[in-house]
């Protein structure tokens, strides 16, 4: 059988970074709401960011996490666990309406043990799922096909917000 390799450039750059002491790409993201666009934040307020996930697990993995800049659960306000699970409702309901995944993964992971690439500041992440997206490219080589850019899905998701009125806080 003729071996095949799959491209996936973008991932060197989050490969490169894991050894390294790196910035908290959510906090640059918070002070920086003019680069929105370029960081692929899909919505924001006082207490939290919308973000979509650079290396994504699958086709509209969003990443929400609180403004503050705290590693636990235990650390957040109720004020902003509410906000948090309120726009968990939201991203559900605006890539369901954008995409139209069949179900969703959602998940948090505390500690760099348990898979956070960034452990220090908590977020919780939401991936799609579609009958049959754990296809034979993970099997073949631990790869995952996304099959839109971040920037065309990030302003899908945007028309879908202002059209239905999300997120509702």
């Amino acid at each position: 059988m003729k071996r095949r390799n799959l491209w996936a450039p973008w991932r060197m750059k989050y490969i490169q970074a894991l050894d390294k002491s790196t910035d908290c790409f959510i906090c640059n993201d918070l002070k920086n709401p003019d680069d929105d666009g370029k960081n692929l934040v899909l919505w924001r307020s006082d207490r939290s960011i919308v973000i979509l996930n650079r290396f994504p697990y699958n086709n509209g993995h969003l990443l929400i996490a609180p403004a503050r800049h705290i590693p636990d659960l235990d650390q957040a306000s109720d004020d902003e666990l509410l906000e948090l699970t309120k726009l968990i409702r939201e991203a559900q309901k605006v890539l369901s309406i954008a995409i139209k995944p069949q179900g969703f993964n959602v998940g948090m992971n505390f500690g760099r043990c348990a898979g956070a690439g960034l452990p220090n500041h908590f977020h919780i992440h939401i991936v799609p799922r579609w009958e049959g997206d754990t296809n034979f490219m993970s099997i073949c080589s631990d790869a995952d096909v996304v099959s839109q850019s971040l920037t065309e899905l990030l302003n899908q998701l945007k028309q879908v917000s202002k059209e239905h009125k999300l997120p509702g806080l």
